[in-house]
C-alpha cells in the first residue's frame, strides 16, 4: 500500500511541475505580445516609421523563435521522446549490466 501511494505522490509531483511550466508558457506568451505590440507601434507611430518597415519586426522575429523554443519544451517532448521515454531507457541500460 505504501508504494501505491508513493507513485500517487509522484503523479501529483510531476502534474504539479507541469502546470507551472505550462504557466509559465503562457506567461512568456502573454509578455512576447505585450512588448512587442509596444515596439510595433512605438516604432511606426511615434517614430514615423510606418508598418511596412521591417526594423519594426526584428524583436518579434528572433523573440518568437525563443518562444517556440520555449512551447516546444513545454508541449513538444511528447512528439521526440514520447512521455516514458527516459523511464523506458533505464530499465533498457540496466538490464544490459
Amino acid at each position: 500500500m505504501e508504494t501505491y501511494k508513493t507513485t500517487q505522490e509522484q503523479k501529483l509531483e510531476n502534474a504539479r511541475k507541469h502546470v507551472k511550466r505550462i504557466k509559465g508558457f503562457y506567461t512568456h506568451a502573454l509578455v512576447f505580445v505585450l512588448v512587442n505590440v509596444f515596439i510595433i507601434f512605438s516604432n511606426a507611430i511615434v517614430d514615423g516609421k510606418g508598418f511596412n518597415n521591417m526594423d519594426n519586426y526584428y524583436t518579434a522575429f528572433f523573440w518568437g523563435f525563443g518562444l517556440l523554443a520555449h512551447g516546444l519544451s513545454v508541449f513538444g517532448g511528447e512528439l521526440f521522446l514520447c512521455r516514458n521515454w527516459e523511464e523506458r531507457k533505464i530499465q533498457e541500460i540496466l538490464n544490459e549490466k
